[in-house]
């Protein structure tokens, strides 16, 4: 359909990252705001410079929206949230409450959860970053406690990057001692938005693995 949002992911990642690749973040914003989208890959393996030309740290996700192309999740959300009022509300302290809590996300706390979780990975003795990811987690955490969502008194895209980031910790045992955290990443993966947009990804990895399959015969 022209104009219709597309959204770019991998043609097939292992099944690890499966439910975790960052184009479930612009999936669950579309599906939250009703708006129609497809989904179109570039090659897992092979990270080309047709590929580099639409993201130059040969990563995912990227979006087409008519003529706008956009890259990183973060900048992706953004530009979802411009197009729909569910996904942030239009009074400046609402959508400024929005745009600070998105980068808060990504840039206070995802650049912690990231390296943390690749340390990890190895399983040291002792996580260096255990400690520094703990301050941001008690922070977070009294924030939390006095408010159901972030930004505006609703659920916004901030909403979709925190939760999406503070998943792979919560998986990890780490929100356990944090219950107001652990109570909103419940939240909100709860919503029927969420749900859909990572069975929708998960079912597209493993469609992958049947087209290799069919493809080595």
């Amino acid at each position: 359909m022209p104009g219709q949002v597309r959204i770019w992911t991998f043609d097939w990642v292992p099944k690890g990252p499966r439910g975790y690749v960052r184009d479930l973040r612009l999936r669950w914003a579309l599906e939250e705001a009703a708006i129609e989208y497809s989904v179109a890959s570039v090659p897992f393996g092979d990270r080309s410079s047709d590929h580099l030309a639409r993201q130059p740290f040969a990563q995912v996700p990227f979006l087409d929206d008519g003529d706008v192309r956009v890259f990183e999740s973060g900048a992706c959300l953004l530009h979802l949230a411009e197009k729909s009022e569910v996904l942030m509300p239009r009074d400046p302290q609402g959508k400024a409450d929005t745009h600070q809590w998105l980068f808060a996300a990504l840039n206070s706390v995802e650049m912690v959860t990231v390296p943390w979780w690749y340390i990890s990975l190895s399983r040291p003795a002792e996580n260096p970053l255990a400690g520094w990811m703990k301050q941001r987690f008690e922070r977070l955490d009294e924030v939390l406690k006095r408010r159901e969502w972030l930004a505006g008194s609703r659920f916004t895209v901030a909403d979709i990057a925190m939760s999406d980031v503070l998943r792979i910790p919560g998986d990890r045992g780490e929100l356990d001692g944090f219950g107001a955290m652990k109570a909103y990443v419940a939240r909100g993966c709860s919503r029927p938005a969420f749900q859909k947009a990572i069975s929708d990804q998960v079912a597209y990895f493993d469609a992958a693995d049947a087209a290799r399959i069919q493809a080595q015969c």
